[in-house]
């Protein structure tokens, strides 16, 4: 599956960060993690710490898939509003899941300082209300934040046009978000992990799995095999093969980074910005004030027409970065667009699913906050395979279909 088209700005700056080999013998462990992406780094991480032995395996390069085309905005908000939230899965799970985001966002601030060079980075979030028809909404939401401690604050007109320099008819400001390199971060967590002796094989297909007598038996395109007590299916937004039943509707997102702007994006700098509109605009900034812009949402999945429609999607972006700052002279670098998947509730999956037994996990972090949900989501996995109590391993389970 070709999960990304064009020039994905973290690769062409980052380069091969570093090699890992292809699997050629066969080899035991533990668990093996399908999938060296964010995700599968972050649950590799929190099953080593755990005692684990550990191998990850990818068919392509390591972080070559969504995780390259990610423009990781880290938010404790996620594409379903609170309100939105709590009428779909109840007030408290639908509370307890936005707190789970926002402690995720320090665990990885300290995974990163402890792991390597990440481009974490701490922000402020801004949501701008699209429409004055949706104010409203926005005030709600912001009441029931506030209801349950979140840091939130309303910002209307005036202020946003005094602070910011642009209009909108009402903004959410949060205090807590982040953003990180995603292709870095990966690389850093599986270079500390190689360290410690997990091994990584990127180059290396997967072709099917099997139950023994003492677990589980994956087969590689190499016939070279791993034998295994648990598999996590981390693939991101292919692991919806490996499922008879779909859980989520793949899409396609597209983005683009500028030139170094001078002055950056100003008082907009160190923030996220998006909007209530859906699909919608999203920004955010680079240590080199550069620009990253995303949005223009589509339910294409097929690779040829997403190839096709990068420029032109680029261009209504630029349209749009340009309307939002005005004045600012802005050149596009690099545009590229991605695969994204969405579920009904905007929530992820962790877990085994009844298809594959106790002993097949699934990480299928979908939405705008896979990063996030990753983080929260490796912790999942670990209280499944030790056998042990988490939280939110029901409301982030199949059990919810």
């Amino acid at each position: 599956m070709d999960l990304n088209s064009g020039y994905p700005f973290w690769t062409v700056k980052n380069g091969l960060t570093a090699a890992f080999p292809p699997l050629i013998d066969d080899i035991d462990c533990d668990v093996a993690v399908i999938g060296a992406g964010i995700s599968g780094a972050l649950i590799a991480y929190s099953l080593a710490e755990a005692g684990l032995d550990v191998v990850v395996l990818d068919k392509r390069d390591v972080a070559w898939g969504s995780t390259a085309a990610s423009t990781a905005l880290l938010q404790y908000e996620i594409d379903t509003e609170l309100v939105a939230l709590a009428r779909a899965v109840g007030e408290p799970s639908a509370v307890a899941a936005y707190r789970a985001c926002e402690r995720a966002i320090s665990e990885l601030r300290e995974l990163a300082a402890h792991v390597g060079p990440s481009g974490f980075s701490r922000t402020k979030s801004l949501y701008l209300a699209s429409k004055r028809r949706h104010v409203q909404r926005l005030r709600d939401e912001c009441a029931l934040r506030r209801k349950h401690g979140f840091a939130v604050a309303a910002l209307e007109r005036a202020q946003v046009r005094s602070r910011f320099g642009f209009d909108a008819p009402l903004a959410l400001l949060t205090e807590v978000a982040a953003q990180v390199d995603p292709y870095r971060l990966t690389y850093s967590i599986l270079g500390n992990l190689r360290g410690r002796g997990v091994r990584v094989f990127d180059r290396t297909r997967v072709c099917a799995w099997k139950a023994t007598s003492r677990g589980l038996r994956l087969s590689t395109e190499r016939d070279a095999a791993v034998r295994c007590r648990h598999i996590v299916v981390a693939a991101g937004y292919e692991t919806q093969q490996y499922l008879r039943r779909r859980v989520a509707a793949n899409h396609s997102s597209y983005a683009l980074v500028t030139e170094p702007v001078e002055g950056g994006l100003g008082p907009l700098r160190r923030m996220l910005l998006w909007e209530s509109a859906r699909p919608y605009l999203y920004l955010r900034s680079t240590p080199d004030n550069r620009i990253i812009v995303g949005g223009e949402d589509d339910t294409v999945d097929l690779p040829a027409k997403r190839d096709a429609a990068v420029s032109r999607k680029a261009g209504v972006l630029m349209r749009k970065l340009a309307k939002l700052l005005p004045g600012k002279e802005i050149e596009p670098s690099y545009a590229w667009a991605g695969t994204f998947a969405e579920t009904p509730d905007g929530l992820p999956f962790f877990g085994p699913h009844e298809q594959h037994g106790p002993r097949v996990h699934f990480a299928m972090a979908y939405g705008g906050n896979g990063i996030v949900f990753s983080v929260i989501g490796a912790a999942i996995l670990r209280a499944h395979i030790l056998g042990e109590a988490h939280p939110l391993k029901r409301l982030f389970s199949f059990e919810r279909l």
